[in-house]
């Protein structure tokens, strides 16, 4: 059993099993009931997106330093009591069932769900081969 990081909008690897979005916004353009058939998300956990002013800041990082500034915002945001039992829940889950969490930007390097990745790691989340 596994947690896969991914692109939202990528085809699904085999046995991925549900697919969350970690997103703050859904897909523009697509009916709700698409979603999921659309390889978008089955479900949307906003809960684990960036804030609307750190995901500025991740976007318009160009340097090491912006970006480090972006992951220690993000970092702080998701050590709050309700995304930190949200990382631990998923991480436990890995070691039951697969599912996958992901972001629509295309490079994860320079993208919150490297960082996700990061946190559901230190969790002790269990990951298959993205």
């Amino acid at each position: 059993m596994t947690v896969r990081v991914v692109r939202l909008g990528s085809p699904r690897a085999p046995h991925e099993g549900t697919r969350i979005g970690t997103v703050r916004r859904p897909p523009r353009g697509v009916p709700k009931a698409e979603f999921a058939a659309r390889n978008w998300y089955d479900v949307w956990f906003p809960n684990l997106a960036p804030s609307p002013a750190t995901m500025k800041l991740g976007q318009d990082a160009t340097t090491p330093a912006q970006w480090q500034a972006f992951s220690r915002a993000y970092r702080a945001e998701m050590a709050t009591p309700d995304s930190s039992h949200a990382l631990e829940l998923l991480a436990v889950l890995s070691h039951q069932t697969n599912f996958s969490v992901g972001c629509y930007c295309e490079d994860e390097a320079s993208c919150h769900r490297s960082i996700l990745r990061e946190l559901l790691a230190e969790q002790g989340a269990h990951f298959g081969e993205d």
